[in-house]
């Protein structure tokens, strides 16, 4: 496996790229709950489904990050130390399930 540390330079430019679309699709979902809030009753089901999908998406990306061919994937403790999480709590929320 390899660490984040030794990929810096490599993904600096994917990793800026990711952190601006991040911060706008953070401004449309901040943007979509301020409309719900307004009164908008019905739109409180899509924000639900909306944080489920997300739920979904992390724990799949997480499980892609880490099963990659052999030296290519990131560990379960580079994961868990970009969550702020341990190693065994990071595979035990993301890891495959039997």
């Amino acid at each position: 496996m390899h660490s984040t540390e030794n990929n810096t330079t490599v993904n600096s430019a994917a990793m800026t790229e990711t952190d601006k679309y991040g911060k706008f699709v953070r401004r449309i979902m901040r943007a979509y709950g301020r409309r719900v809030a307004n009164l908008d009753i019905e739109g409180l089901k899509g924000l639900v489904e909306l944080r489920d999908e997300l739920d979904a998406l992390i724990v799949d990306s997480a499980r892609k990050l880490q099963d990659q061919p052999k030296g290519q994937g990131y560990s379960w403790g580079d994961i868990g130390r970009v969550l702020g999480i341990s190693r065994q709590a990071a595979q035990q929320r993301f890891g495959k399930r039997s």
